[in-house]
């Protein structure tokens, strides 16, 4: 099992990765930063930026669902489950990313909308939250550029409509691969077959 720390967080002292810091009193609201550490390097000046801050209220209806998205991948990489504490939870710098964009569509919300938008955040793909955040970090990626951009249009994306119902994840069957006696399959023989 590789050494992390919280939510799959390099070990490592001064590396990149995100946290997010919950304040021991509970109507204080909660903050995600960016660090970006040394990256080996002392000499360098660490810089760490605040990404979000959002309302405990708001916080407290989306941290579950974030929780148990990660721990199940967390273990499927095997890595340590971990759980949102009071001070300080790191977390690996692609689920930092992913963590922005549930509280950057959430810091607009409702207390009614947060369920439509964690199960519409669920719904993602690991990769289409981290181009979300790419996309939405480029011109509003700090805490108080809440009305601009990108970064407003997730709230409006994943608020919008009903609740959604989520099919459990099926894990991917490997096939067995031709063997080299003479079979040769072009790329439109996978098409039809339904392998892309």
């Amino acid at each position: 099992m590789n050494k992390t720390l919280d939510f799959g967080a390099p070990s490592e002292f001064s590396r990149h990765c995100f946290y997010v810091e919950i304040p021991a009193n509970a109507s204080e609201a909660v903050s995600i930063y960016e660090d970006y550490g040394f990256d080996g390097d002392e000499n360098r000046r660490e810089t760490t930026k605040c990404r979000v801050i959002l309302a405990r209220k708001l916080w407290n209806k989306i941290r579950d669902d974030a929780r148990k998205n990660f721990n199940i991948r967390l273990k499927a990489k095997k890595l340590k489950p971990s759980s949102w504490k009071v001070g300080i939870n790191k977390l690996d710098r692609f689920l930092g990313r992913e963590i922005c964009i549930l509280a950057w569509a959430a810091e607009h919300a409702s207390i009614k909308e947060c369920p439509i938008i964690c199960q519409k955040w669920l719904a993602l793909r690991p990769e289409e939250r981290w181009w979300f955040y790419s996309k939405a970090a480029s011109e509003a990626g700090l805490a108080e550029q809440t009305q601009r951009g990108w970064r407003k249009s997730l709230y409006c994306a994943l608020s919008d409509g009903e609740s959604i119902k989520l099919n459990q994840p099926v894990k991917p069957k490997m096939k067995k691969k031709a063997s080299d006696e003479g079979i040769s399959l072009s790329l439109f023989d996978f098409i039809e077959q339904g392998e892309i």
